[in-house]
């Protein structure tokens, strides 16, 4: 491996230090979000294992930061080879894990149901059984969804105890992730225990080096890039948009809490999300891109598509009161930082270095509103 080199700015230690010289244990470290984590955590002096399929033809933002050199273990493996699975968890002795690992887009699923219920929930319970054999002091964090509860398209936000569900496979496949986690934790991973088990659900995750298809920033982008203008399908759709470092430093945070507290409470699910305001339609989120992109875009509504959900909102005050955690760019700041990205990218600037700035932006951001991972306060 080579010598990771931190990017940190002055003397703070983010997350009171506590990564520095951890051996973390990453699935899903290929995907738009796991190389984010990947760098974020390498940043913080973390040593990473990483374990995931190949990347996906559009999921080029892994070789982009040369994580594969730069990482303790990259394994190279399917959630489905519990062999493999548990020697990579076994071999990385882990003082964390973070489980990204997922088929994670809802349009997909109605293509490939079974193969998403495969990955989602069995992958999680071959992940969390691994665990369980390998018999290792751990903290564990498995990421889910914001689309994990049953959507009622109310208008008030969800909280972490409101019913699991899913109309779509993909989202039924998140909220049976999480009655999995539960069981697990419920039944082997009790509190007071070696492991201590949490999940974590998020918005909707924005930012750059994402190219996945059927999300709308990415399609943005690529009709920008080809002078055309912008289908969208489902404009009056509102989601919790979030620049994808948000989610990331709750991820962060909760798995160092797990660690070092012995509060049960923590051992629990939490969401991530940003601040009311920014929960805004799909429509909304194409103007202010194209604020600084330039460009413009057509009504693709299709009565006749598959069902997504219309309104969807996280309530985070578990995670504001508990973890001391709270959004930190708002949803102008967050298209902002995500179009600089893309262009500055477009323009000829590295991608690493571009990832490593806006990482580095935020940690300062944290800085200034003083929330304690970002202020060198004890955890």
């Amino acid at each position: 491996m080579e010598n990771v080199v931190s990017f940190e700015s002055g003397s703070v230690m983010y997350f009171s230090d506590f990564y520095r010289g951890k051996r973390v244990f990453l699935t899903g470290h290929t995907g738009f979000k796991g190389s984010w984590l990947a760098e974020w955590l390498l940043s913080l002096g973390a040593e990473v294992h990483g374990y995931a399929l190949d990347p996906q033809p559009h999921e080029v933002l892994f070789g982009q930061l040369g994580l594969s050199s730069r990482l303790e273990g990259d394994t190279r493996g399917d959630l489905a080879d519990r062999a493999a699975l548990s020697e990579a968890i076994e071999a990385s002795a882990a003082d964390v894990v973070f489980h990204l690992a997922a088929q994670p887009l809802v349009r997909l699923s109605y293509d490939r149901p079974v193969e998403t219920l495969a990955a989602n929930v069995m992958g999680t319970a071959h992940v969390l059984e691994a665990i369980r054999q390998v018999g290792r002091p751990c903290a564990v964090v498995s990421i889910t969804t914001d689309k994990c509860y049953e959507n009622r398209e109310w208008l008030h936000a969800y909280r972490e105890d409101d019913a699991m569900g899913g109309h779509d496979p993909y989202s039924a496949s998140k909220g049976a992730a999480e009655l999995v986690i539960a069981s697990y934790r419920s039944s082997f991973f009790r509190p007071g225990g070696q492991v201590k088990l949490a999940s974590a659900r998020a918005g909707n995750v924005i930012g750059g080096g994402d190219w996945a298809k059927d999300r709308i920033v990415p399609d943005c982008i690529r009709a920008l890039r080809a002078g055309e203008a912008i289908p969208v399908r489902n404009k009056i759709a509102t989601r919790p948009w979030q620049h994808v470092l948000e989610p990331l430093s709750g991820y962060l945070l909760l798995g160092a809490q797990l660690a070092t507290s012995d509060r049960p409470e923590m051992a629990s699910g939490f969401n991530f999300g940003p601040s009311l305001v920014s929960n805004r339609t799909v429509a909304d989120l194409v103007q202010e891109l194209l604020r600084h992109t330039g460009g413009e875009w057509i009504d693709a509504s299709d009565p006749a598509a598959v069902h997504e959900a219309s309104k969807l909102n996280l309530a985070t005050d578990k995670a504001f009161h508990l973890l001391q955690w709270q959004p930190v760019w708002n949803f102008k700041e967050t298209l902002e930082k995500t179009a600089e990205w893309y262009l500055q990218e477009a323009a000829g600037e590295d991608p690493a270095q571009l990832t490593r700035n806006q990482i580095t932006a935020y940690q300062q951001s944290a800085a200034t509103k003083s929330l304690p991972w970002a202020s060198g306060q004890p955890l």
